[in-house]
């Protein structure tokens, strides 16, 4: 790391007064989770839907499953959220006096949809034409006045943990946060163009596969130790991939991201030295897994990385080289701002 004044300048990225984690030039990542829950019980329960005719309250969420997470890296805000929420309602004509109960349910709610994408489902725990009329009523109301409630909760995720996330510049002026998020999303829709192989019919377990040795060598505008954690730490991996990830970083440990069409387990862990994982993309024929290992050394500025790839299905090895290169290396780059020309 370059000092103040000196060095590799792209190493320096702002001067800031404290000179401390310029700019987060590291990763930086705040559990929301505690947070979200809170705040979309406030925007939830108790919320009234009603018209001239029917009145209807969401009186309970009973279960609220998942989590958040707000993540920097440069100045460039990412945020992760998925949830689950189950909840309970109540309602009647305002002709009458007769109350309705029933369930509602929000299935995806996550930051790969947009909240107008959001389901909202309901049902009646009585079968009566009233309590159905009542169901229909805040169905056909109730989900777009929620799906508002749950644009009020993203917008509301992004402005608080965007403050704290995004450190002041050299003149103590704080970025703005909505811009940068706005910027952050529109590179995330490209990223989020996975490079996925059609599975090959008829494959089975015990057919002889031909298989080939693929190799390369890319160049990251960063620590080791940085290169290491972006492949191996679960808030870095689900950024660069943009979605869920399932991961277990030990020997044995398994894994599985970009939404299950990479799968596998790591063999073996050195940090800021080497990986190695038994590595298999869902098309390949059943069972059938490769050993991949990434061995890393730095040099002046930047950290050089050789992948070894060994038992890559010979038809599968043009597509595989090119999914490492779009899906790991372009994606990593862009993402925590690693970028150096590809070789």
């Amino acid at each position: 790391m370059a000092k103040w004044g000196e060095g590799d300048p792209r190493w320096i990225v702002e001067e800031r007064p404290d000179g401390t984690n310029v700019n987060n030039w590291h990763w930086v990542e705040k559990n929301a989770t505690g947070w979200s829950k809170e705040k979309l019980k406030e925007l939830l329960v108790g919320m009234v839907i009603e018209d001239d005719e029917y009145f209807g309250e969401l009186t309970e969420l009973t279960n609220i499953d998942g989590e958040a997470t707000a993540n920097n890296r440069k100045a460039k805000l990412i945020f992760f959220y998925e949830w689950v929420l189950k909840g309970e309602w109540s309602g009647k004509l305002k002709s009458g006096d007769k109350k309705h109960k029933g369930k509602f349910n929000i299935p995806n709610l996550s930051e790969e949809n947009d909240a107008d994408e959001v389901d909202v489902e309901f049902s009646c725990n009585t079968q009566t034409d009233e309590s159905y009329k009542v169901k229909e009523f805040l169905r056909k109301k109730g989900t777009k006045e929620i799906q508002d409630k749950l644009a009020k909760y993203i917008s509301d995720l992004k402005q608080e943990y965007g403050k704290g996330a995004i450190l002041p510049t050299k003149n103590g002026q704080q970025p703005d946060a909505k811009k940068l998020t706005n910027s952050t999303n529109k590179a995330r829709e490209e990223l989020n163009k996975l490079v996925v192989t059609s599975p090959n019919k008829g494959s089975k377990v015990g057919v002889k596969i031909h298989t080939k040795k693929l190799t390369g060598k890319q160049e990251f505008m960063c620590s080791a130790q940085d290169l290491y954690r972006s492949l191996t730490d679960k808030g870095m991996v689900q950024a660069f991939t943009g979605g869920p990830v399932d991961m277990e970083v030990e020997k044995g440990g398994r894994f599985s991201l970009m939404h299950g069409n990479v799968t596998g387990e790591f063999v073996d862990l050195v940090p800021g030295k080497k990986i190695v994982q038994r590595w298999r993309v869902k098309s390949w024929p059943d069972a059938h897994y490769s050993e991949v290992t990434f061995d890393f050394e730095e040099k002046e500025g930047v950290t050089e990385l050789r992948l070894t790839q060994t038992g890559v299905p010979e038809s599968e090895f043009e597509r595989t080289k090119e999914g490492w290169i779009i899906n790991y290396w372009n994606r990593i780059k862009q993402t925590f701002g690693y970028g150096t020309n590809i070789f």
